[in-house]
């Protein structure tokens, strides 16, 4: 069994401020993939995290305190790749993966596109660019898990008010139907698949009007799976008391 978690942490630091090395020793994760660090790798509590039995691998961003990726794993991965290749997107640190024999996990932030027409665009052309890498990925490492913040609710039932957000970034129709689309090159959204109909599942909620006191929430986090691991999949689960963050952790168990 593989227990595999992603989280975005909002702050590595801040995080750990708040009891998430705590929460984590208590996870019973094998893997898990974090966003949002906001941290250079000597700013990370490398210590405290190898105290609770996980060794970390980090990609960051140049820019301080900005985005970044981490993957905490209680056994060492084959080989860790940071970075798609591709400098607008690895300046950021949005991608991070690491192989554990034939099983690929990665760490990934897609990017936002609240802040402006211009950063929608670049959302949008990172779409476009992260569905070509993963494809080409999948030839040479054809099991993957694409855990991460994805920025995107995929359908009504993934947000609390699906009609006043209709034309919010993160709900947008072409964001939508970009998921739709890649979901159909052979990807499996984890937690839908196993819990169809279920609704008031969120993984994010805004700071504002005590969001998350009343489940006013969108589920944007998602461990997006190749078909083939389909079989394999045993639970997928969202941990909404853990609460280090605006978001809060989603996983799945895999056997093998």
């Amino acid at each position: 069994m593989k227990r595999i978690i992603t989280y975005n942490v909002n702050g590595i630091r801040a995080a750990a401020g708040k009891g998430f090395v705590e929460w984590l020793t208590q996870s019973g994760a094998d893997v898990v993939c974090l966003q949002e660090i906001k941290a250079l790798p000597e700013q990370i509590p490398m210590l405290e995290l190898s105290a609770a039995g996980y060794q970390t691998y980090c990609f960051s961003a140049q820019k301080k305190g900005y985005s970044g990726v981490a993957i905490l794993s209680k056994t060492a991965p084959d080989k860790v790749v940071k970075g798609m290749g591709i400098p607008a997107y690895d300046n950021e640190g949005r991608f991070l993966r690491a192989d554990f024999g034939d099983l690929s996990v990665v760490s990934v932030y897609h990017p936002s596109g609240t802040s402006g027409e211009e950063r929608q665009a670049f959302k949008m052309q990172w779409l476009d660019d992260f569905t070509a890498y993963v494809e080409e990925l999948r030839r040479e490492r054809p099991f993957l898990v694409l855990a991460g913040d994805y920025n995107i609710c995929h359908e009504a039932i993934d947000i609390h008010d699906p009609v006043r957000n209709a034309h919010s970034s993160g709900f947008l129709p072409e964001e939508r139907d970009w998921m739709s689309r890649f979901l159909e090159k052979g990807y499996t959204d984890a937690f839908r698949s196993l819990h169809p109909g279920l609704k008031d599942q969120y993984t994010w909620w805004s700071f504002r009007a005590g969001a998350r006191g009343k489940n006013l929430g969108w589920r944007i986090d998602y461990l997006m799976l190749t078909n083939n691991l389909r079989p394999h999949l045993k639970d997928a689960f969202i941990l909404p008391n853990a609460m280090h963050s605006d978001h809060c952790p989603t996983g799945i168990e895999l056997e093998f």
